[in-house]
């Protein structure tokens, strides 16, 4: 799980990065990464219910997406604020496909 210093829970956080991120899009996931004033790195995912109905399968794939980020945390720039909207189709893919796409979307941060 991400520590509590890293997540971003605030809906102000929130539709700051939605207005003024740069956004990058691949299979599973689209990343909006913005500058922040802050040292650390943030993140937030947002998983709809256009992707499942079931809570359950949303927040296993939050938490797929969580586990993935806190392993590649030190290799991102600090001062960075990033947004993970998971796309439709996200929950029939396993945790492989996930952590290569959410690599491959970090590489353009």
């Amino acid at each position: 799980m991400l520590p509590k210093a890293n997540r971003i829970k605030k809906r102000k956080d929130f539709e700051l990065l939605y207005k003024r991120a740069k956004t990058f899009k691949s299979k599973f996931i689209i990343l909006k990464a913005a500058k922040s004033n802050s040292e650390k790195v943030s993140a937030g995912f947002v998983v709809s219910q256009k992707v499942s109905k079931k809570a359950t399968v949303r927040n296993k794939i939050r938490r797929r997406l969580s586990a993935i980020m806190q392993a590649g945390l030190p290799e991102i720039k600090p001062g960075t604020s990033l947004l993970f909207i998971v796309l439709s189709g996200a929950e029939k893919a396993t945790f492989a496909d996930l952590a290569a796409d959410m690599k491959n979307l970090l590489k353009n941060v």
